[in-house]
């Protein structure tokens, strides 16, 4: 039974002021529309019109009814209304996730060009390290950085990123510098517990890849705690170039081993569904592909 077909048949038969007229409105026939109503009283085991060969009367019963249907096709109409305009036109809560560091080192000016541009877009922004679960914890995307992704998420690739060893210049000095992958064996080699090699560095290099298992004194699931650690000479680190630009630059961390870095890394919007993408997630992901060098949406 569809209850609002129901209703709506049965609204429109008091409003109408008969079924006759009701279904030329509805242009059903005037037996749909009467067994609309027989249908909806037994469901509801009560009798909501007086029938006579004249007339159509509403019982007490049908009273009330009438009154509340009439209100609740209202509020089904305006809520309508109102899911059309936000899928017509960014605006809304877009809540977010996205790894910690990326978003404080990369996505922190785009985001508030994003809000500027569209100001009826309000963010809730989880930053974290963890893969979230965007059905179960109410997330409309998340950004992803990795070589795989899980099975059944769509994805929009927004850039890519790659892996690279460095170190602080003074516990170079101190430990010398690895000129080989083997050598990473012997040194203090700070770990990111969330990496999906685990404690094995993975590196692409001039002769293929190469696996290295190393180990320190130090293993957090925060890249830019692990970078602190060696910018003050804790060890060398295997992290993204948007974590140890800025360091690399000033000098206070040194790429070691250059010909060696992790395979290419994706960088990906992801979210659950293709179908009925709201305006707010689809001009989000615009807006970081834009911002990230990759405007070209997906065919």
């Amino acid at each position: 039974m569809d209850i609002f077909a129901s209703m709506k048949a049965f609204v429109t038969v008091v409003d109408a002021g008969s079924f006759a007229a009701a279904a030329e409105r509805m242009q059903i026939s005037r037996a749909m529309a009467s067994k609309h109503v027989a249908t909806l009283e037994d469901h509801l085991g009560t009798r909501l019109l007086n029938r006579t060969t004249r007339r159509l009367s509403l019982t007490e019963a049908g009273t009330v009814f009438y009154e509340r249907s009439v209100q609740i096709m209202a509020d089904l109409s305006e809520a309508e209304q109102v899911a059309g305009y936000m899928a017509a036109a960014p605006r809304g809560v877009l809540k977010i996730a996205m790894p910690l560091s990326f978003g404080q080192h990369r996505l922190g000016p785009l985001i508030a060009g994003y809000v500027r541009t569209y100001p009826q877009v309000k963010l809730d922004i989880a930053l974290s390290d963890r893969k979230v679960d965007l059905v179960d914890e109410g997330f409309d995307l998340a950004i992803r950085i990795g070589m795989t992704l899980e099975p059944g998420l769509i994805a929009r690739k927004l850039g890519d990123e790659r892996i690279i060893i460095c170190g602080a210049p003074s516990y170079l000095e101190q430990h010398g510098i690895p000129r080989t992958p083997k050598e990473l064996a012997g040194h203090a080699c700070l770990g990111y517990a969330l990496g999906q090699g685990g404690d094995e560095w993975r590196l692409e290099g001039p002769g293929g890849p190469v696996s290295v298992r190393c180990s320190g004194p130090i293993r957090a699931d925060n890249g830019d705690m692990l970078r602190e650690a060696a910018v003050n000479g804790a060890g060398l680190i295997f992290q993204p170039r948007f974590i140890v630009g800025a360091d690399l630059q000033a000098g206070r961390l040194k790429q070691v081993l250059e010909e060696y870095q992790s395979g290419e890394m994706g960088i990906y919007a992801v979210y659950s569904s293709r179908k009925h993408l709201s305006a707010k997630v689809r001009s989000f992901v615009d807006f970081l592909a834009a911002g990230l060098g990759l405007a070209t949406p997906p065919a």
